[in-house]
């Protein structure tokens, strides 16, 4: 294989586990809430800069990732109490919820900007040299956002498969009716999907800002990625959405050996309509 093309592909795992944490979020709040969130980029860039801000401090950019992953869950839990429950006491139809979402990840993007500007930035971290395995750069950072996806993604299964809330929170994105006549307690089970959901969105976003510079559209930017990769995955479906990432980020990155990089976007794009025209719901089982 040419070394050039196996190198966008490493680098392409990186990013696809970033995407992976955001999409597994997207995908909750779709299956348990019906919410298709467009300000969930925006909470993983609010992530990025609460994090940036901790360790602008001098905080251990470890103890920061944390500290920006809490404030995104209260920022989410926000919402939710102040837009979210108030739409569904409404019964607000999608295409509200949609605009809605919209209009919030604006709100949310231009007070980043005012309040951190609109300029690039980086957390402050020792230089790590890049390990050379063959033809192939592996760079340090690269390779702690993948192990920190892996640790995440495996608690993930963990809470949804030996968990009461994980188990709860399952028949919830099954049947929500089925769910309220066995006891379930929906309006807690919606309580951890947003904590779940945040807590993922924003350590992916901190986990972009330590391969890439943190901006206020970086969430933006990969909020069609994440979408395509739930759609492909299948809509509801978090194992799913998690191959559906791998296959949209490492796509996106090998798309650049032909394409110019300004088409990375349009690589998802076009893999998301033709999953929509060819296998609607997914390459599996979601909960649609």
């Amino acid at each position: 294989m040419d070394p050039q093309l196996l190198q966008l592909f490493v680098n392409g795992i990186a990013i696809s586990s970033i995407i992976a944490l955001g999409a597994v979020g997207l995908t909750l709040t779709y299956g348990i809430l019906r919410l298709s969130n467009f300000a969930h980029g925006d909470f993983m860039t609010l992530g990025a800069y609460i994090t940036l801000l901790a360790n602008a401090l001098g905080i251990n950019i470890w103890i920061a990732m944390v500290i920006g992953a809490i404030a995104t869950i209260g920022a989410a839990l926000l919402s939710e109490k102040i837009i979210w429950a108030p739409m569904r006491a409404r019964r607000a139809t999608s295409a509200t919820l949609i605009i809605i979402s919209i209009g919030l990840a604006l709100f949310m993007r231009n007070g980043i900007i005012l309040f951190w500007g609109g300029n690039n930035q980086s957390y402050k971290l020792p230089v790590q040299e890049a390990l050379q395995l063959g033809p192939v750069r592996l760079p340090f950072y690269g390779l702690v956002v993948v192990g920190l996806a892996i640790v995440t993604i495996f608690g993930l299964h963990y809470l949804l498969q030996n968990t009461k809330i994980g188990k709860a929170m399952r028949a919830v994105a099954d049947d929500l009716d089925l769910a309220r006549v066995t006891g379930i307690r929906v309006d807690r089970v919606i309580l951890w999907t947003w904590i779940i959901a945040a807590g993922l969105t924003a350590l992916g976003g901190s986990m972009l800002g330590l391969v890439e510079a943190v901006r206020p559209n970086m969430g933006w930017f990969l909020i069609l990625p994440m979408f395509a990769a739930v759609i492909l995955g299948g809509i509801g479906n978090p194992y799913g959405a998690i191959a559906g990432a791998f296959v949209i980020g490492i796509a996106q990155e090998v798309s650049t050996y032909w394409l110019r990089t300004e088409y990375k976007l349009a690589v998802a794009l076009v893999i998301m309509i033709l999953v929509l025209l060819l296998k609607p719901q997914g390459l599996f089982k979601g909960t649609v």
